[in-house]
């Protein structure tokens, strides 16, 4: 496990909340937006918003009990702040969250590895049930197969576990050691329905129907129960949301709107004393509706 992990961590105060908010809805779904490069010859801006529903998977390091799910479980040595969700390294969003982030606008050699990321994102989860908005903003980071291997890690490796881990507390020693990276992207994998994860073996998402795929492997309506499949492992990622500003409307009494804004504090922004010991910090503040 990554040594930037600590007991220090700050402890999110929107986070006992927010996760019972989630709990209280049927489906966890949420809008996931990313900034994709634009056509020069059709945008005046650099980049373009793109938007679609994704589903909540837990906080990192805190997959969901699942009764289906018999892949090998990490202890839970660990408590985060970091949403995730999970996707076809083959869809758009994984380039996109790539070529966001600074010094990678070519994202072709990361892409192939699936380990990498720190382009800007934002999601918005609507929970009806308690009338309330939630909006992270931050930074995005991808889990491939290749997070864990022989020999030294990859550049791209080595900054996910490291920003990853700046914001994973350290909640049980006992057996933190043997924590793993590619046992936990493997119990995401086993987290899903055997036909969510099929999923991952249809044709190339958005390839044109006219073009069918060479591999005879591709094709729609697979069950996967195999949870080492080489074709559906090769294309799941797991993405982590390292959010740092949230915000949280509460609509539920008409007559007195509120909202709220959670901003992390790094250490390099923050007071010296804290600079020094590596904590950072979230800041509250209420603000106008």
């Amino acid at each position: 496990m990554s040594s930037s992990a600590a007991t220090d961590v700050a402890v999110a105060p929107w986070r006992r909340l927010f996760l019972s908010h989630i709990s209280k809805m049927d489906s966890p779904e949420f809008v996931f937006s990313t900034l994709s490069l634009a056509d020069p010859n059709e945008s005046a801006t650099p980049y373009v918003p793109r938007a679609r529903y994704c589903i909540f998977r837990g906080m990192w390091g805190e997959l969901p009990a699942n009764s289906y799910n018999d892949a090998p479980k990490n202890e839970r040595n660990y408590q985060s702040d970091l949403p995730t969700l999970t996707t076809d390294v083959r869809m758009h969003k994984i380039p996109e969250i790539f070529a966001s982030s600074a010094g990678h606008e070519d994202s072709s050699q990361t892409e192939s590895q699936g380990c990498d990321g720190g382009g800007a994102v934002e999601a918005v989860f609507w929970v009806k049930e308690a009338m309330t908005q939630w909006r992270f903003r931050g930074k995005a980071y991808v889990v491939g197969p290749g997070i864990e291997g022989p020999g030294e890690d990859p550049i791209g490796v080595r900054m996910v576990k490291r920003e990853i881990g700046k914001r994973m507390k350290v909640i049980k020693e006992a057996g933190r050691e043997s924590w793993s990276w590619a046992t936990e992207l493997t119990a995401h994998f086993g987290n899903l329905s055997p036909t969510m994860r099929g999923t991952f073996k249809n044709p190339a998402p958005g390839s044109p129907m006219s073009l069918p795929p060479t591999d005879k492997s591709l094709r729609l309506g697979q069950q996967v129960s195999d949870l080492e499949d080489p074709v559906a492992r090769k294309n799941f990622r797991v993405v982590i949301i390292k959010p740092d500003e949230v915000e949280r409307v509460d609509l539920s009494n008409p007559e007195r709107v509120q909202r709220w804004k959670f901003t992390y504090v790094s250490p390099k922004s923050g007071p010296l004393d804290q600079r020094r010991e590596g904590v950072g910090e979230w800041k509250t503040e209420e603000l106008w509706p």
